[in-house]
C-alpha cells in the first residue's frame, strides 16, 4: 500500500471511482480531473498492488477554482488547505484508508487549517462521522443549487 501523486494514466480509474460516489461528491468530467493535476496542491491516490483504492484532491487558498465551497473558505480564511474530495473504493471502506490519506495531508501540509465540506442534503452521515473523528468542526452551513444541496463547512485547526 502506497500513497503517491496521481498521474494522467490514473484519470480513467479515478473518474469511474468518483462516479460511484455521486451524489456524496460532485460528478465532474475527465478534463476537470486533468486540470486538478495542474492546480491541486495534492492529488494523491492510495495504490494497493496497482489498484487505486482511493484518492484525495486538495487545493491551497487563492487558486483558480470555481467551486462555491472553495470560494467560501477563500472568503473566510487567509491560509488553508481545502479538501475538494476524498473517495475510497467500496471494498476498501472501513479499513482506515481515508484516515491514512488525511494523515498524509496533515503531515505534508504547509498551513495549520484544513477545510472541507460534507453534504447534509443529500445526507452523508458516514462522511460526517468520519470527519468529526478526525477533529473537524462545523463553522457554517451553506445552501447551494437553488436549495437542492446543503453542506456543512468544516475546519480542522492542527494547532488546537
Amino acid at each position: 500500500m502506497i500513497i503517491r501523486e496521481a498521474n494522467t494514466k490514473d484519470i480513467s480509474e479515478i473518474l469511474k471511482l468518483n462516479e460511484t460516489e455521486v451524489p456524496h461528491v460532485g460528478s465532474i468530467r475527465r478534463k476537470d480531473f486533468l486540470k486538478f493535476l495542474e492546480i491541486a496542491s495534492n492529488f494523491i491516490v492510495m495504490d494497493i498492488e496497482g489498484e487505486i483504492a482511493g484518492f484525495m484532491i486538495s487545493l491551497r487558498e487563492g487558486g483558480d477554482y470555481g467551486s462555491v465551497n472553495y470560494k467560501f473558505f477563500n472568503n473566510h480564511y487567509k491560509k488553508f488547505e481545502y479538501v475538494d474530495r476524498i473517495v475510497i473504493k467500496e471494498e476498501f471502506k472501513g479499513k482506515g484508508l481515508g484516515r491514512k490519506l488525511y494523515e498524509f495531508l496533515f503531515d505534508n501540509n504547509e498551513t495549520h487549517l484544513v477545510c472541507c465540506e460534507v453534504n447534509l442534503k443529500p445526507e452523508n452521515p458516514d462522511s460526517m462521522a468520519f470527519h468529526e473523528k478526525l477533529g473537524f468542526k462545523e463553522k457554517s452551513k451553506m445552501i447551494t443549487d437553488d436549495g437542492k444541496k446543503m453542506v456543512s463547512m468544516l475546519v480542522r485547526n492542527q494547532n488546537s
